[in-house]
């Protein structure tokens, strides 16, 4: 996932703002969610995923009950620098700069553009860090553990598994060490059983055998701020598996679940949604997962999330932020 960083070096500030400008196809079609009794969001994801994830919760922290993150650095790493995103998110050649970004994090919720920063103390925070990640450098992760703490979020941080650079899951086809696509690794652990655990405070077994509920295909451009998933670098297609206990009516929570570079719909298909381990505990706990769909552009060549500030605006990890204010627009739909 790191080579959809170096990818992105090349592109160039006045693509971005074309594709931005683009106009929305005749063609687009106008599917939409639907709107469930949800008690309660969370969010979760994996590398690019993991700090779109950690922008949402920190941006929409009265909202966003709870997060985790799988093989990412603290809010606002990047400080909208490729370079840094590079060489201090990914790798440590330079240092994440953890009390700038405290610093800015308390700033811009004074200025509003956050919320609250006194809503992520006891927050639940889940993290996880393979031994042989080298994409993601274990010292970054680290810095996030500390960042969430020092704001006082419950953190349990994961570091002892073998797993490359990827989501790990009982149902990954990939080997546990390795880095390939389409990162979903078999470690022979269950991670997710944990960051449910930590996140909802106990889970009941997941459903092991036929799944219950609905995947459900939506048009992305419905909830796009400009109107045009694809000039936003995302999918026209974006996913929700919903159980069947909670298209009947009752209360259940939402999971957002974020994919990583190079493994979204358009590169990977459905793995992701079909193999994140993530449906199979729905079912049996009443919890509705969304999986938004970033996508490959000329601007973002691997399907990252933005976190560096590849479209060309500075305030991607804040409210209004193009991609964010997008998920969040899929959020409030569903009924979060």
């Amino acid at each position: 996932m790191r080579t959809a960083l170096r990818a992105a070096v090349a592109a160039t500030t006045a693509l971005v703002l074309a594709t931005l400008s683009a106009t929305v196809p005749a063609s687009a079609a106008a599917a939409g969610l639907s709107r469930y009794r949800i008690s309660s969001v969370y969010v979760a994801g994996v590398s690019s995923g993991g700090y779109m994830a950690t922008q949402l919760q920190v941006a929409y922290s009265s909202r966003i009950a709870g997060t985790a993150v799988f093989a990412a650095g603290p809010y606002y790493c990047a400080q909208n620098n490729v370079a840094q995103a590079l060489n201090g998110c990914g790798n440590n050649i330079s240092p994440t700069y953890l009390s700038t970004l405290e610093a800015d994090t308390r700033l811009w919720a004074a200025y509003g553009w956050i919320d609250p920063v006194r809503n992520l103390a006891g927050k639940p925070v889940y993290l996880f860090h393979g031994n042989g990640d080298t994409s993601v450098k274990k010292s970054v992760n680290d810095d996030l553990a500390t960042y969430f703490r020092d704001f006082g979020s419950s953190v349990r941080y994961d570091t002892g598994s073998p797993a490359g650079h990827s989501w790990v899951t009982p149902q990954g086809p990939v080997a546990c060490a390795s880095t390939a696509s389409p990162y979903l690794n078999n470690c022979g652990t269950d991670p997710q059983r944990d960051l449910l655990t930590k996140l909802f405070g106990s889970v009941s077994a997941p459903n092991t055998g036929t799944l219950r509920g609905t995947k459900v295909q939506f048009n992305q451009s419905t909830y796009a701020v400009n109107g045009y998933a694809p000039g936003l670098s995302m999918d026209s297609s974006g996913f929700v598996y919903v159980p069947s206990s909670c298209a009947a009516g009752q209360s259940c929570r939402l999971l957002v679940a974020l994919h990583g570079c190079v493994q979204g719909y358009g590169a990977v298909g459905t793995a992701f949604v079909d193999k994140a381990n993530l449906n199979q505990y729905a079912d049996t706990n009443n919890t509705i997962i969304l999986y938004p769909q970033a996508a490959a552009s000329a601007v973002n060549p691997n399907g990252c999330w933005d976190w560096w500030g590849y479209l060309g605006a500075t305030n991607y990890p804040i409210k209004g932020g193009a991609q964010l204010e997008t998920i969040m627009n899929m959020v409030r739909q569903l009924g979060g």
